[in-house]
């Protein structure tokens, strides 16, 4: 069984580009208004709730991604999610057997 469609795919090709760059742009344009978002100290320690001595002493240690403007830090928001996504601790494995009640 042999079927013909008379459809220019070019057309088509360019419509279903159109329609999926319509739907991903406003996507993709909040990720990056979010991510580029800057912090003071004070910004960013609220954002991650510590201190803002927390925040000086690692910006001290070099430990945290930051930008100097004069003498204050200041701190990508993108840059800091990135940043704790290193720092996380990965899930344990399943226990392979399951655990005994002790009696």
């Amino acid at each position: 069984m042999k079927i013909e469609l008379n459809i220019d795919t070019d057309e088509l090709a360019s419509e279903i580009a159109q329609e999926v760059a319509g739907a991903i742009v406003p996507i993709l344009t909040k990720h990056v208004i979010e991510d580029d978002n800057i912090f003071t100290v004070e910004t960013l320690a609220k954002y991650l709730q510590v201190s803002k001595q927390w925040v000086y002493e690692r910006v001290h240690l070099k430990e945290i991604p930051y930008t100097k403007m004069g003498k204050f830090p200041r701190f990508r928001k993108g840059e800091v999610d990135i940043w704790l996504d290193g720092m996380k601790t990965p899930a344990m494995q399943p226990l392979s057997k399951p655990l005994k009640a002790i009696k």
